[in-house]
């Protein structure tokens, strides 16, 4: 599975269409995480990732990866699936 796409949609975007996230702390392996699975079957986990140069960036679903980060939405992000989610802007996520 290719982790990057060519195809971008902005954070302000996803947030229109999909609602005010908010930050999941995985206290538990996700396998064992019951809501956490539950989300991530409707389609609502955001995985955000760090470049080397500094920048987050934000594909939907979930990758574990060791400085990865993870938002729920209210609303589905499959509509987002092959987009790189830019522009994160953590001003607009709910703690």
């Amino acid at each position: 599975m290719k982790l990057l796409s060519t195809k971008t949609a902005r954070f302000s975007k996803v947030i229109e269409e999909c609602g005010v996230p908010k930050i999941h702390t995985p206290w538990r392996r996700p396998s064992d995480d019951r809501e956490f699975q539950s989300q991530l079957k409707n389609g609502r986990v955001m995985t955000v990732l760090k470049t080397g140069r500094g920048a987050d960036f934000g594909i939907a679903g979930f990758r574990e990866t060791k400085d990865s980060r993870y938002l729920i939405f209210p609303k589905s992000l499959k509509r987002f699936v092959d987009r790189r989610i830019v522009g994160i802007d953590w001003g607009l996520v709910r703690e």
